[in-house]
C-alpha cells in the first residue's frame, strides 16, 4: 500500500530553486522537507520512481534527492531513465542510501548521480551538499548559455568575414580589369567610333577635340540612356595627354553602399572586418588618367560630400588611413537625370554640380538625328556580322524606312541590338522589315501602324487638373522630350518634373 505523504505549505518566495524529493518512506520525505523548505527551497515529493520520472519531466526541478532502495523501480534505475530523457538529463541527482560502501557509491556515479548522502544524515551535511550542487548547476547553465551565445556570435562574425572577403575578392578582380586597358578599349575611344555627320554630332565631335587639349578640365555629359556618353568620355580621354594612363569607368548606381567609400578611395588593412590587406581605390588606380563616373545623379549624398572634397584639394583618404594621399585624376561624369531638378529636390549638391560641370556636353537622341541612321546601321552590320560568322548583308529599303519611322527610346544602343537580332533572324540575307524586332508602343505592332486620331478630351474646369492634362498633351506631342514640351508651354522644365513626380507618370504616357 502506498504510504500517505505529508502536505507541505507552499512558499511565498518568488523564483525559488526547486528540489524533488523521492523516497517510498513518508517519514524520510517529511524530515528532508522540513530541513530544506525553511531555508527557502521549493519542495516537490514523489513516493515511487515512476512518479518521480513524470514529475521531473513536467516540473523540471533544479535538483533531485533520490533514495536508492525503492520497490518496483529502484533509485539507480530511476536515475538511468532520467539521464536518458533529453528534458531531465541535465538535472543533478544526489543519492540517499543506508549503505555506506564504496561499491554503492560507484554504482550511483555510474547511473549518473553527482553525489550521495548516507543515512542517517546530518542536517548541515544535507544543506551543504544541496547548496554546493545547486551552485554547480547554476554555473553550468550559465556556461552553456555563454557558450551558445558565443557560438552564435562566432557564426555571425565568420559569415561577415566571409562576406567581406568575397566582396574584397570581387573588388580586387574589378581592380585588375579596370587597370588593364586593352587595345580594343583604346580603339573604341578614338573619334572614329563616334559615327554621324549631322549638325548635332558635329558639335559633339568639335567639343571632344576642344576638350582633348585641356587634360584637367572636369566634364559633365548629359543625355538619354544609349546615346554614347561613355564613348564620348573615352574619346576625350584617348585624345588627350592622359591617353597612356588608365581610363576607369565606374557606375555610381552599381556600387554597393557598404563598399562605396572603399571602392572609390581605398582602405588600409584592418579598417573594417574582412579588410585583410591594404587596397587602392579607383582614384589611386586612375592616377594620371581619367575616372568616368556614370549615373552621377544617383550617387548617395554622403558620397557626394567626400567626392567634393577630393575635387577641391586633389587628395583622397583611404578608409582607416591616418593621412590623405595626393592624386592626379581627371573627372568626367555622366547622367541621364535632370541634375537641376535633383538639386531642387535636395538629392544632389549644388556645389558638387558646379565642380563637375566646368564643361558640359549634351548628347543628342537618335530620333533627333535620324539622318545618321543609315550610316549607323551599316556600321553595326559591318562590325557585328563577322562576329556572328557571316558576311555583312545589305539593309533593305523597306527595313530602313521602318527604322526611320521608329522612335528609338533606347537610342543608338537599341539600334545596335535591333541590328544584331536582325542578323540572326535573316541568317545573313538582306535585312527586311520582318527581321526587325521593334519595341511595341501601346496598341502598336512591332512595325508602326497608323492609328485613327481620337478627339482630345475637353479641359476640366479644375485648374490643377487642367495643368496636368496640358502637360501630358505637350509631352505626347513632343515625343516625351521634356525640354520641347516646356518650351511649347512657356514654362520651366522643372515645373514638368514636379508635375510628373506628383502624378506618378512618365514623360509621354
Amino acid at each position: 500500500m502506498r504510504p500517505r505523504l505529508p502536505a507541505f505549505p507552499p512558499s511565498n518566495r518568488m523564483a525559488l530553486e526547486r528540489i524533488l524529493l523521492v523516497d517510498d518512506v513518508a517519514a524520510n520525505l517529511s524530515v528532508l522537507a522540513s530541513t530544506l523548505e525553511p531555508v527557502g527551497y521549493e519542495i516537490l515529493v514523489a513516493a515511487t520512481g515512476a512518479h518521480a520520472l513524470k514529475l521531473a519531466a513536467k516540473a523540471r526541478p533544479d535538483l533531485i534527492l533520490l533514495d536508492v532502495m525503492m520497490p518496483e523501480l529502484s533509485g539507480l534505475e530511476t536515475c538511468r531513465l532520467l539521464k536518458q530523457d533529453e528534458t531531465t538529463r541535465s538535472i543533478p541527482v544526489i543519492f540517499i542510501t543506508a549503505r555506506n560502501e564504496p561499491a554503492n557509491a560507484v554504482d550511483g556515479f555510474r547511473a549518473g548521480g553527482v553525489d550521495y548522502i548516507v543515512k542517517p544524515f546530518q542536517v548541515e551535511e544535507v544543506l551543504c551538499r544541496v547548496a554546493t550542487h545547486l551552485r554547480i548547476a547554476r554555473l553550468t547553465r550559465q556556461l552553456v548559455e555563454k557558450n551558445t551565445s558565443l557560438e552564435v556570435r562566432t557564426a555571425e562574425l565568420t559569415a561577415e568575414i566571409e562576406r567581406r572577403r568575397s566582396a574584397e575578392t570581387a573588388l580586387q578582380d574589378a581592380d585588375a580589369k579596370l587597370a588593364a586597358l586593352s587595345d580594343i578599349e583604346a580603339g573604341r575611344g578614338n573619334l572614329a567610333g563616334l559615327i554621324g555627320s549631322t549638325a548635332p554630332m558635329r558639335r559633339v565631335t568639335e567639343d571632344i577635340r576642344r576638350l582633348s587639349q585641356f587634360s584637367s578640365t572636369t566634364v559633365l555629359i548629359t543625355g538619354e540612356s544609349g546615346t554614347g556618353k561613355e564613348l564620348i568620355a573615352r574619346a576625350i580621354h584617348f585624345g588627350s595627354a592622359r591617353a597612356r594612363a588608365p581610363f576607369v569607368p565606374v557606375n555610381c548606381v552599381a556600387i554597393p553602399s557598404e563598399l562605396a567609400e572603399s571602392m572609390l578611395f581605398g582602405h588600409v588593412k584592418g579598417a573594417f572586418t574582412g579588410a585583410g590587406t591594404d587596397r587602392k581605390g579607383c582614384f589611386e588606380l586612375t592616377n594620371g588618367g581619367t575616372l568616368f563616373l556614370d549615373e552621377i545623379g544617383d550617387m548617395p549624398m554622403a558620397l557626394q560630400v567626400k567626392l567634393l572634397r577630393v575635387l577641391e584639394d586633389g587628395q583622397v583618404t583611404p578608409v582607416g588611413a591616418p593621412h590623405s594621399r595626393k592624386v592626379d585624376v581627371r573627372i568626367i561624369s555622366a547622367t541621364n537625370a535632370n541634375l537641376e531638378a535633383r538639386i531642387a529636390e535636395g538629392a544632389f549638391r549644388q556645389d558638387l554640380y558646379f565642380r563637375l560641370a566646368h564643361y558640359m556636353i549634351a548628347t543628342v537622341p537618335l530620333r533627333e538625328r535620324i539622318a545618321d541612321l543609315p550610316i549607323l546601321a551599316d556600321h553595326f552590320l559591318q562590325t557585328l556580322a563577322p562576329e556572328l560568322g557571316m558576311k555583312p548583308p545589305r539593309l533593305g529599303a523597306e527595313a530602313l524606312e521602318t527604322l526611320k519611322a521608329y522612335g528609338f527610346p533606347g537610342n543608338v544602343r537599341e539600334l545596335k541590338n535591333i541590328i544584331e537580332r536582325a542578323l540572326i533572324q535573316s541568317g545573313g540575307a538582306v535585312i527586311q522589315p520582318e527581321h526587325l524586332q521593334l519595341m511595341a508602343r501601346g496598341e502598336s505592332a512591332l512595325v508602326p501602324k497608323a492609328r485613327a486620331v481620337e478627339p482630345e478630351p475637353a479641359l476640366p474646369l479644375n485648374l490643377m487638373e487642367a495643368e496636368d492634362l496640358l502637360i501630358q498633351r505637350a509631352l505626347q506631342q513632343s515625343g516625351g522630350n521634356i525640354a520641347d514640351a516646356a518650351r511649347a508651354l512657356g514654362i520651366h522644365r522643372t515645373r514638368i518634373y514636379r508635375n510628373l513626380a506628383k502624378t506618378g507618370t512618365r514623360a509621354g504616357e
